[in-house]
């Protein structure tokens, strides 16, 4: 445990920022299995939408320094595919 003040309030603020990305991270991935699981079911206007929400959360991910831009970018296009591949077969 540390003994300086400012590290105990590093540590509270680390907690804390640790516990916003963590719910940032899953909302991330809730967002992309929606989206697959609407195309799977062949519905393809809300697979579309989904996927649209999906792509903004990424964004937002990225603004929000939870995740680098590359990453989001890799994510988002990996994410189209799959969406675009189930929706054509």
């Amino acid at each position: 445990m540390a003994n300086i003040k400012s590290q105990i309030k590093r540590n509270r603020q680390n907690e804390r920022e640790h516990a916003r990305n963590k719910a940032v991270r899953s909302e991330l991935k809730t967002r992309a299995k929606q989206a697959v699981a609407a195309a799977e079911a062949g519905d393809a206007a809300r697979a579309e939408e989904l996927l649209v929400i999906a792509q903004k959360r990424f964004d937002m991910a990225v603004t929000k320094g939870v995740i680098h831009k590359n990453t989001a970018a890799r994510r988002k296009s990996r994410l189209t595919a799959q969406v675009r591949a189930l929706l054509a077969a």
